[in-house]
């Protein structure tokens, strides 16, 4: 049934920040993240997401920098080209963030359909 707040959608982002407010991880990171586990290279995970190296690397550095430990482990090239895969810490990391997404996501939209329920009723 069509209301007239059914064209409004939730859009929202989970990010984790430092005590002094600085960002670490986010939804744009998390994926990054889970690509580079999923293709074992940074260069295969910018291209299927379609980000540039400078700013990805920098990001990723931060990241390592404002935790206090490294998620990545990066192997040079040669003739097979080099490869980056996630620490065993970055790895639990991502598994973490998936699910309290996962967990987060049904709370945050059982509560907008409230919200839109609530809505409706005025």
């Amino acid at each position: 049934m069509e209301t007239k707040y059914s064209h409004i959608h939730l859009n929202y982002k989970i990010w984790l920040e430092t005590k002094d407010q600085l960002g670490i991880l986010g939804d744009g990171k998390w994926i990054l993240l889970k690509a580079i586990d999923e293709t074992g290279s940074l260069k295969a995970a910018m291209e299927k997401l379609k980000l540039t190296y400078r700013k990805t690397w920098n990001n990723l550095q931060q990241i390592e920098e404002r935790l206090g430990f490294p998620i990545l482990e990066t192997t040079r090239g040669g003739a097979d080209g080099g490869n980056t895969c996630l620490t065993e810490e970055g790895k639990r990391i991502v598994r973490a963030f998936d699910n309290f997404h996962n967990e987060f996501d049904v709370l945050i939209n059982q509560a907008f359909d409230k919200f839109k329920k609530e809505l409706d009723e005025i």
